[in-house]
C-alpha cells in the first residue's frame, strides 16, 4: 500500500516535507515512525486525514497522515 507522509516543524530536518512511501498491507502508524526512525515519546500530534490518531492504529492505501512534533511558545 501507498501513505502519503507529511512531516512539520523539527521532523523536516534532515528529511523531507512531503514523501509518498510504500509500506505493507498491514502497517500501523508506529511501523512509519520506526522508519523514519522517530520515537513515540518525540511525537506531538498525528493526524490520518485529518483526524486525530494513536500510534496502533493501522494505516490504509492512499491515507496521508501528518506527523508533528510537540509545540511550546507564548
Amino acid at each position: 500500500m501507498e501513505i502519503e507522509v507529511r512531516l512539520f516543524a523539527t521532523f523536516r530536518v534532515g528529511r523531507w516535507m512531503n514523501k509518498r512511501l510504500s509500506f505493507k498491507d498491514d502497517a500501523k502508524i508506529m511501523d512509519v515512525l520506526d522508519y523514519l526512525g522517530i520515537k513515540k515519546e518525540e511525537l506531538g500530534l498525528v493526524l490520518v486525514n485529518g483526524s486525530y490518531k494513536e500510534v496502533d492504529e493501522k494505516l490504509n492505501n492512499e491515507d496521508i497522515l501528518a506527523i508533528f512534533p510537540p509545540v511550546a511558545g507564548g
